[in-house]
C-alpha cells in the first residue's frame, strides 16, 4: 500500500479503539521500551500524545523516563516553517495547545538538535524495514535530518509492521527500532 492509503487505514483502525485499550496497549509499549538497549543515554526527545487522533498514549514511557532520571525534552512546532524544537521538561515548564491539539512548551529551555539520543517518534503505520508513514507533514524527517547521525530512533504503534510501504523517498529517515504491545522491532542491524 502507499503512504495515503496506509494513512487512511491506520486512522479508521485507530478510531476503532475504546480508551481502556489504548491504556492498556499504551503500557504494553512502555513496558517494552525496558528492554531496549537505550538506558545508558540521557537525553530522550518524547512528543506528546494528540488525544483526539487516538496516539500511544506517551505519559507512561515519560513516567520511566522520569524514573530513570533521564533529560526530557518535548517538541514544539513551527507549522509556517516546518521546523520543530526541542524543549527541556522541568518542573516549572507550561504547556498550551497549538492549533492542532497538540500539547507544547509555551517557554524554556532549548535543546540544540546535536545533544539529543533518542527520539521517540510518532507514526501511523510501519513497515518490515523500519519505514514510516506519519501524518504527511514532514516535521520528523526534517528534524531527524539535523539530529546526530547516531541519535536511536524509536517509532511507537498499536498495530504490527506491514510488509513494505510504497512510495518511499529518499529523504525519509528510518527508524532503528518499532515498538508495539507484543513486539520489539528492531531495524538498526539491517542498514548498519
Amino acid at each position: 500500500m502507499d503512504k495515503k492509503e496506509l494513512r487512511t487505514k491506520y486512522k479508521r483502525l485507530r478510531q476503532e479503539l475504546t480508551p481502556e485499550e489504548i491504556d492498556d496497549k499504551s503500557i504494553a509499549i512502555a513496558n517494552r521500551m525496558l528492554q531496549l538497549d537505550i538506558w545508558d543515554k540521557t537525553y530522550f526527545h518524547l512528543f506528546l500524545s494528540i488525544e483526539e487522533m487516538k496516539e500511544v498514549e506517551t505519559e507512561f514511557i515519560l513516567q520511566i523516563l522520569a524514573g530513570y532520571d533521564k533529560e526530557i525534552l518535548i517538541p514544539k512546532s513551527d507549522f509556517n516553517t516546518g521546523e520543530m524544537k526541542s524543549y527541556l521538561l522541568t518542573d516549572n515548564t507550561k504547556f498550551q495547545k497549538n492549533q492542532y491539539n497538540i500539547y507544547e512548551p509555551v517557554d524554556g529551555i532549548e535543546v540544540p538538535e546535536s545533544k539529543i539520543e533518542v527520539v521517540f517518534v510518532p507514526l501511523l503505520a510501519f513497515d518490515k524495514k523500519g519505514n514510516r508513514v506519519g501524518y504527511g507533514k514532514g516535521f520528523y524527517d526534517k528534524f531527524l535530518s539535523k539530529c546526530r547521525e547516531d541519535v536511536i530512533k524509536i517509532g511507537v504503534s498499536f498495530f504490527e509492521a506491514e510488509e513494505t510501504i510504497d512510495g518511499v523517498l529518499e529523504s525519509d529517515i528510518r527508524l532503528d527500532y518499532c515498538v508495539t504491545p507484543t513486539t520489539n522491532y528492531t531495524f538498526r542491524e539491517m542498514f548498519s
